[in-house]
């Protein structure tokens, strides 16, 4: 096999080289490596470099301390940088043979060696077998199988990724049925769907062994959702996450939408605007996606390390920080649609929803959406005011 040599921040990483072929996809290869996770990558390392600088300060670790472990590697170009440009005791873990080699061969091109633990082994079994202070989920396609061991091996963080989002955001309404055990809604803010309903999910499975997670920074980036996950430990931190599972039911034909807390409760599906039957998602998580801190700590240390996607990551990272923690957002262009009138700028209509009493912010969903205390009618006769005037 010929292989190509790729830089990402201060790592070079050996990949497999591609047929001639343009139509090639990154999937198909012998040993997978997908260019378009970079971004994905950087924010973990700054992610990891953070998280690992407060285990630092409460229990008096050194990097090399601190164990973090990437259980599906591929061509370990996720965990050989952890390693290599934060200097976390690193494990790195995929059952393919190839992917296995090819892996201690990027670890030595990186001389990191002497920091890094490499197996071939089925996931599961590593992450039963073992614990480790990060356990990082990093799969072609849904995290779910592998959620049960990682709950288990993971001892201060879990970071997850999610390629499935289809299943997840209600494209593939029966498959996202199967997979999380929820109902997912495909409409305007099916992305934010898609993180609750991953969310839900895994606040379920902690759940199970009296468990809770936090979340730190959850974001939904092109064709993937990640989040990063503080792990606590206690039937109580269990029951009090719990406490953020609910439902949401929404208007189709208006955009109404309400929360409903609880995981059995009763919910009249009759819009109170339009009188239209509403959907119903979920069980989904409805509480915070970010911590501001987190997300601080994050932005400061961004100039700390080399990032070749270093200003889309602080953008991601600024409107996760400063979007409001309302669960669900609204797309302005869908809202003008419905009205019959051209777009606003978002700018305007965030200032004048705060001018009017409320609440609102942008979102790092799409830059088309917005997030807010205001409800639709309220905000449709902002947007049909600011034409009469």
């Amino acid at each position: 096999m010929s292989y190509n040599n790729v830089t990402e921040g201060l790592t070079k990483i050996w990949i497999p080289e591609p047929p001639q072929d343009a139509s090639f996809p990154p999937s198909s290869a012998s040993v997978f490596y997908n260019p378009e996770m970079e971004l994905n990558r950087d924010i973990t390392v700054v992610a990891n470099a953070v998280y690992s600088q407060r285990l630092s300060a409460k229990y008096g670790l050194a990097p090399s301390d601190v164990t973090y472990a990437d259980a599906l590697a591929a061509s370990g170009a996720r965990g050989i940088r952890v390693s290599n440009e934060i200097g976390l005791d690193t494990t790195l873990n995929d059952w393919n043979e190839e992917a296995y080699k090819l892996i201690l061969k990027n670890a030595e091109l990186n001389d990191v060696s002497d920091l890094t633990t490499v197996f071939s082994k089925n996931a599961n079994v590593l992450l039963f077998e073992n614990r480790y202070d990060i356990v990082d989920l990093d799969p072609f396609g849904t995290p779910v199988p592998y959620l049960e061991s990682a709950i288990f091996s993971s001892r201060h963080l879990l970071e997850i990724t999610a390629t499935d989002t289809a299943p997840l955001c209600g494209a593939h309404l029966k498959s996202g049925i199967r997979k999380y055990s929820a109902v997912p809604l495909n409409n305007e803010y099916h992305r934010e769907m898609g993180v609750r309903i991953l969310l839900g999910k895994v606040a379920r499975e902690f759940a199970k062994y009296d468990k809770a997670m936090i979340p730190l920074l959850s974001h939904a980036t092109r064709h993937y959702i990640r989040t990063y996950l503080q792990v606590k430990k206690g039937a109580k931190r269990a029951d009090d996450a719990l406490k953020h599972m609910g439902f949401i039911s929404h208007c189709d034909k208006c955009g109404f939408r309400k929360t409903v807390y609880g995981l059995a409760v009763s919910i009249d599906n009759n819009c109170p605007l339009c009188g239209n039957k509403t959907s119903i998602g979920g069980p989904l998580w409805l509480g915070s996606l970010h911590e501001t801190d987190f997300c601080n700590e994050i932005l400061q240390e961004i100039d700390n390390h080399q990032l070749n996607k270093r200003e889309n990551t602080r953008k991601i990272i600024t409107l996760c920080r400063d979007e409001l923690e309302y669960p669900t957002y609204y797309d302005l262009h869908l809202i003008c649609k419905r009205q019959g009138v051209s777009a606003i700028s978002m700018n305007r209509l965030i200032d004048l929803l705060i001018g009017n009493g409320y609440s609102a912010s942008r979102t790092h969903f799409s830059g088309t959406s917005f997030k807010t205390d205001a409800g639709i009618d309220v905000i449709n006769d902002i947007v049909h005011s600011s034409f009469s005037k």
